[in-house]
């Protein structure tokens, strides 16, 4: 299990065939889903009260950056964790130092060379004050083999988000400066001068 990803949705009670259907459905209108590929070898387990599903990542083709972001988005109702994170964190496999909080990271939209995603999160963590999370993160990428489990590593130091959105939230340091007033100088007052008669 541990060579492959995937993602698990919580609280999935009542029919799994329904919730299949459903969710490939939803991913395929997303644009998540990609050549007519749907989700077929789905398993559902119980855990801590909870029925949980897993939707492997396997015979499928997926726009992982959009999925990344509908998991995220979606989260408050499915509970959506990828696979990886679930054994290393909820069944004790492997166990990874805590980030205490993900900086917000903006992914989609970039060119999506690897390469060029670790530099962009590197530097974010980075700028953030997380060095060594930065050189752990890119190890633990360049040790993957496959796209989607270094994008969902990069996930795991991160929080992904759209370029878009980075471009609509302003930067705090422009806010700053924006609503500062400049300081009051004490310049010379210009005076009129008016004409002799």
């Amino acid at each position: 299990m541990g060579d492959k990803e995937g993602i698990i949705l919580q609280g999935c009670g009542g029919d799994p065939g329904e919730w299949v259907k459903g969710i490939n459905d939803l991913l395929t209108q997303s644009g998540i889903l990609l050549d007519g590929t749907a989700f077929t070898h789905v398993s559902v387990f119980q855990n801590e009260d909870l029925t949980y599903m897993l939707f492997p990542f396997e015979d499928v083709e997926l726009d992982v950056g959009k999925l990344v972001m509908w998991r995220q988005q979606t989260y408050d109702i499915f509970g959506g964790i990828w696979l990886s994170d679930y054994i290393d964190n909820r069944l004790g496999e492997k166990p990874m130092q805590k980030i205490s909080e993900k900086p917000d990271c903006p992914l989609i939209g970039q060119d999506g060379n690897i390469f060029n995603l670790i530099s962009i999160a590197s530097r974010t963590l980075e700028a953030h004050g997380l060095p060594d999370q930065a050189k752990e993160m890119a190890d633990r990428v360049f040790s993957c083999d496959s796209y989607y489990k270094a994008l969902c590593m990069i996930g795991e130091y991160v929080n992904i988000t759209s370029v878009d959105q980075e471009a609509e939230q302003p930067h705090p340091g422009r806010q700053k400066i924006k609503n500062s007033k400049a300081p009051e100088t004490n310049a010379p007052q210009k005076t009129s001068k008016k004409p002799k008669r």
